[in-house]
């Protein structure tokens, strides 16, 4: 076959081991272990620029490829992310080769496609997109927790209301953890299309909450407020990064 590099670089990446080798010549190659450290990966970088590397292909083994490719990528290396499935189903691998040297000789040779990498400003506003999703999702759970705690008070709150966590909910839900038990004058704090719901409101908040379960209530509050907040600042993120992508 033919070669299409003659100074290559495989990595074969594992949590806290990377194993890379490097072609230098036609036959010529040598494999060298490296930590996971910031300092361990430069180490590499240094090493693959020593020796004059064209291209350095890994796997994209679960999110360990990414501060490698991050570091490599900075340092100006010509770097690809290749499919793991794909390198397991390129035939002729002999059964005492590594892995590093493996991947290596395929791309020596042009039998690997590299995968899409999105630029660093696009994957670093899909993080804040992924972590803002977590985040949504774990307020939601929160929400779910105050309606089991308000079900075993026997408060029906959230039968009147379809989000809790909406204006008259969260007042409804302040004024209960401050003491106030009394169904008319929390149905008072109602607003908006709860003000049709008065009746209603009265009778579903005809419970028997315990101190221990206005103390839960209070600190879930609290954590659904500081989860609204980081929403939001990182809304601003989103669009800061978003308008910067436009400008560019």
């Amino acid at each position: 076959m033919d070669v299409i590099y003659k100074q290559c670089c495989g990595i074969d990446i594992h949590k806290n081991m990377l194993m890379a080798c490097v072609f230098t010549g036609v036959r010529k190659k040598e494999i060298r272990q490296f930590g996971t450290m910031t300092d361990d990966i430069l180490e590499l970088v240094s090493w693959v620029k020593e020796t004059n590397c064209e291209i350095v292909a890994m796997e994209s083994t679960g999110s360990y490829w990414k501060p490698v490719y991050n570091i490599l990528e900075s340092e100006g290396v010509n770097v690809i992310v290749v499919n793991a499935q794909h390198i397991k189903g390129v035939p002729g691998r002999k059964t005492d080769i590594k892995d590093a040297e493996w991947i290596a000789d395929l791309v020596r040779h042009g039998l690997v496609k590299a995968s899409f990498i999105p630029n660093r400003e696009q994957r670093e506003l899909r993080e804040i997109i992924r972590y803002r999703q977590d985040l949504i999702e774990e307020r939601a759970r929160e929400i779910n927790r105050i309606q089991s705690v308000l079900e075993g008070a026997n408060i029906k709150l959230g039968s009147v209301i379809t989000d809790i966590s909406g204006q008259t909910g969260m007042d409804i839900l302040r004024a209960i953890v401050s003491g106030i038990t009394d169904p008319v004058a929390l149905s008072n704090l109602a607003k908006g299309r709860a003000l049709s719901k008065i009746s209603d409101l009265q009778k579903a908040l005809k419970g028997s909450i315990g101190k221990h379960q206005m103390q839960v209530i209070k600190h879930q509050i609290e954590h659904i407020e500081f989860i609204s907040n980081t929403i939001l600042e990182m809304d601003e993120e989103i669009k800061k990064k978003q308008n910067l992508q436009l400008s560019i």
